[in-house]
């Protein structure tokens, strides 16, 4: 189960619609964006596996190519990240027992099209074959032991093309499903062309938990936006924005740093609400009622779509449009109504793929999982995996 932070928000999961609360929001964009929603089943279907690979959370896409833009045709492959994770076989619709759950996997696409034929799903594996976890802290220990859920990712072309990945130290607080603690957050640095089991893997310790007596706390990593030219990024500035989803009100925060200076914590800046400090107790959030996953895109006319699930779990996928990395944002638009919801599944953690993006269009994932998961997933291996749809749109 990943952070949707549920003791944090469960009174307010059925609130369906939300404004901002007076933080850098446009009352009124000037700008037209015309767009239409759409199920993808064909992404969907993707995901609905019988045997080894069978459902998990997460899913952030990273092109290997460090490209990320709409129809790219330059990228050849792109990684896949999940964190929890069932592994076994499926029959029927239901997990045959031996079935076991692991912390993250990974899966590469050839290309970027939803061919059966062109996806393979990883793990790692014990001598005996068992299922294990690819990325474990450095700083778990049998008698303080930690897990990794998988944050955002990118290849850094100005960091020799090392892949970084944010890994959420989890220590589990009881046999429950929300019965844990998140109080680190760590980079995964895996050096250009690695591959699974990834066994040159280094973890940078950081700072970048956060706990702040006005916002909340919680981590950065919740979502990278590359705003360079050799990312692809239309109106570039040469800078890496990576965001966090803190708080009760799901404030959403951002620090930037250059590319190069990735692994140097000191070169962090972090936004106060008017320029950018080297002091992170300064933040000031963007806007409110994110997720703790989200996506902040590019659009071609300079613009930027955040896409998240509203309030981080609910039945609604929202859309906010920012004039900047840093805002303003318009008002949530609720581009999508989960039908899982009246299924009796929950919905979190909604985020948009633009690498494997046609030209005009967002594909969106949004994941699923039951207040009873770990009892309920053995009776229906369909509940947990990603769900997508497709936002098109005209921006004229």
């Amino acid at each position: 189960m990943k952070k949707i932070l549920l003791p944090l928000i469960y009174p307010i999961v059925i609130v369906c619609s939300v404004k901002a609360q007076g933080i850098s929001t446009v009352k009124k964009d000037v700008h037209p964006f015309k767009f239409t929603v759409d199920a993808a089943p064909e992404w969907t279907n993707l995901f609905n596996r019988t045997s080894g690979w069978f459902g998990a959370d997460g899913i952030f896409s990273i092109p290997l190519s460090g490209v990320d833009k709409n129809n790219n045709e330059g990228n050849n492959k792109t990684l896949l990240l999940f964190s929890d994770t069932y592994i076994g076989e499926v029959k029927d619709g239901k997990p045959l027992p031996g079935n076991s759950m692991v912390n993250n996997t990974v899966a590469i696409i050839n290309g970027n099209d939803p061919d059966p034929a062109k996806i393979n799903f990883y793990f790692k594996q014990a001598k005996d074959g068992k299922p294990e976890t690819f990325f474990v802290p450095q700083t778990s220990t049998e008698a303080k032991p930690q897990l990794f859920w998988l944050g955002d990712g990118f290849v850094n072309k100005e960091l020799h093309n090392n892949l970084y990945i944010f890994g959420y130290k989890v220590e589990r607080t009881g046999a429950g499903v929300f019965d844990f603690i998140e109080p680190a957050v760590s980079i995964i640095a895996l050096p250009k062309n690695s591959k699974p089991p990834f066994t040159k893997q280094r973890q940078i310790e950081t700072s970048l938990h956060i706990k702040n007596d006005q916002l909340g706390e919680g981590s950065f990593g919740a979502g990278i936006l590359v705003n360079t030219k050799w990312a692809g990024a239309p109106a570039p500035d040469g800078y890496l924005y990576v965001y966090g989803c803190i708080g009760n009100d799901k404030n959403l925060v951002v620090a930037r740093v250059k590319p190069k200076d990735f692994e140097q914590l000191n070169e962090w800046r972090y936004w106060n609400g008017n320029a950018w400090s080297e002091n992170k107790d300064d933040l000031k959030a963007l806007t409110n009622a994110a997720s703790n996953e989200l996506s902040m895109t590019p659009l071609p006319d300079g613009r930027f779509i955040l896409i998240f699930q509203v309030l981080g779990l609910s039945d609604k996928v929202g859309m906010r449009i920012a004039e900047s990395p840093v805002g303003p944002f318009s008002d949530i638009t609720e581009i999508w109504t989960a039908p899982e919801w009246k299924q009796g599944l929950w919905t979190y953690n909604a985020k948009a793929h633009p690498n494997l993006s046609k030209p005009g269009e967002l594909l969106i994932s949004y994941n699923t999982i039951t207040a009873d998961f770990w009892n309920d997933i053995q009776k229906d291996a369909t509940i947990y995996h990603p769900r997508f749809i497709k936002l098109k749109y005209k921006l004229k």
